[in-house]
């Protein structure tokens, strides 16, 4: 069975309606702290959203002016800075700001970042501006924010999200130097940035290198794997990603040309991409960046209605753009017993609720989409420390491994043709980290300890029947200790 003949008929939507995201976020709170012996007024204050600031400005573009609508919501203050990406589209709302907010403070608990949670957004869609315009409103929006302490080293660290990178940091960076004009640790009020501007290697790919991480450490324990019905490694697992954006093209790319995973679908706005003998991520991605999209690529078959190729029969799916995309109207068509949330919220409440009593395991976004905040975690430490990692330490690695190199050397000259090192041993061995492979390091010691706290509330406490639950678990009885050692 190939392409279409793989899907199925659209369903009639449901008539009951879907929770929203925030309330769809707190109704999963909700579950995991039924489980615990919190205080009311504690659980209250660890649900609740702090603040959230709408701010509206106008830019004089095109002749004209034009007013926007940003937000910054603070969910969590239990500890500072607190941290959050700042995402531009045409849909941000102050709910979904604050349910993202609300899931940054869970998700860095959970992988024991020190930050609060918080989040941003900027209702627009880039695609309307141009470069200089984009950045006349990114600038305008960062003062707007700066002036309030919404940015700042010490208090509010944002990052890249949806419809934004690199670049829109590296401006907001600028912008709030500018106003700060003494502050020695400016570059530290927002990560993300170009590497040549303060950012750090191995964050554009973060959030995609994470989610390789998370599945690898899932594989390491076969009995987690056969409860997903599935049995081995990542190689040759079948994976449908919906949307090839950042995150999604990493993790794809990381699955396939490592770990021997074979990408059979992609979803994107203008259609999907099925292969039953696999996709080529690279030429996909190219073709994407060049066309406008994956209509008319010629070495798989085009899906028109591309939402259908959630359903088809694979072994993972990776649901990488926005939230909402697996709910009630499609969730018992859902064939993948494993699904990894790439992105925020991507499975609702109520679909959440028919996949797990069919069983499929769900690797949440809590954990999943981690890897991006753990790097910030480690850019905002560079910018605070003015050097990067592996300038002090690598030189005198390779000191202390060219000793080793040396004596087996000596060794081989005794032994002769009886012995002798792998052609390629030396070389490898001299080389000192650098902070590419520290960065990754750090994440994947990041990712391992995150999903080994949940699995052992998994497999460990009867009452905890998923890994959503048990993320959450584990993050609200962190932050609650860190409340109670406050005096609250």
């Amino acid at each position: 069975m190939k392409g279409r003949a793989m899907l199925h008929p659209p369903p009639k939507a449901s008539t009951t309606p879907e929770l929203s995201f925030r309330q769809s976020v707190d109704m999963m709170f909700n579950r995991a702290v039924s489980n615990m012996d919190l205080p009311p007024g504690l659980e209250e204050k660890i649900r609740v959203c702090n603040a959230t600031y709408t701010v509206r400005f106008g830019v004089r573009l095109r002749g004209q002016i034009h007013t926007f609508t940003g937000y910054r919501s603070v969910h969590s203050e239990h500890m500072e800075p607190v941290k959050g990406g700042i995402r531009y589209a045409p849909t941000v709302n102050q709910d979904e700001v604050e349910a993202l907010a609300a899931l940054m403070t869970y998700k860095c608990a959970l992988v024991e970042a020190p930050f609060g949670g918080s989040k941003g957004g900027l209702c627009i869609d880039p695609r309307d501006w141009d470069e200089g315009e984009l950045e006349q409103i990114t600038r305008r929006f960062a003062y707007e924010l700066a002036k309030r302490d919404l940015i700042h080293p010490s208090q509010n660290v944002p990052a890249p999200d949806m419809g934004t990178g690199e670049r829109e940091m590296a401006w907001i960076a600028d912008q709030y130097a500018r106003m700060n004009t003494t502050d020695i640790n400016a570059q530290a009020c927002v990560t993300g940035k170009p590497v040549h501007a303060g950012g750090i290697s191995g964050r554009v790919e973060a959030t995609g290198r994470g989610v390789q991480y998370a599945l690898r450490e899932f594989f390491r324990y076969p009995e987690d794997v056969a409860k997903a019905g599935m049995s081995g490694t990542l190689d040759g697992k079948r994976v449908v990603v919906q949307g090839l954006g950042n995150v999604g093209y990493h993790a794809a790319s990381f699955l396939s040309n490592e770990d021997g995973a074979r990408v059979i679908g992609v979803i994107e706005l203008d259609g999907g991409l099925f292969s039953a003998d696999g996709l080529d991520i690279e030429a996909v991605s190219s073709w994407i960046r060049n066309h406008g999209g994956v209509t008319g690529y010629p070495d798989a078959e085009h899906v028109a209605d591309a939402h259908h190729l959630l359903e088809v029969d694979c072994d993972i799916l990776i649901p990488a753009a926005v939230e909402g995309v697996i709910n009630r109207t499609n969730a018992d068509r859902i064939k993948a017993p494993l699904i990894i949330e790439a992105a925020n919220g991507p499975v609702t409440v109520a679909a959440d609720e028919v996949l797990r009593d069919r069983g499929t395991v769900i690797i949440p976004d809590l954990y999943a989409n981690a890897g991006g905040v753990t790097v910030s975690y480690f850019e905002w430490v560079k910018n605070l420390s003015h050097i990067r990692f592996g300038r002090i330490q690598r030189r005198q690695e390779e000191a202390r491994h060219q000793l080793v190199v040396d004596e087996l050397e000596r060794l081989s000259e005794l032994l002769g043709d009886a012995w002798s090192m792998s052609p390629d041993f030396k070389e490898k061995y001299l080389r000192g980290a650098d902070e590419l492979e520290l960065v990754r390091s750090g994440l994947d010691d990041t990712m391992r300890g995150a999903y080994q706290s949940m699995r052992a509330l998994w497999h460990e406490n009867e009452a905890i029947t998923d890994l959503r639950t048990a993320a959450f678990y584990c993050s609200v009885e962190r932050i609650a200790h860190s409340y109670t050692s406050k005096g609250l």
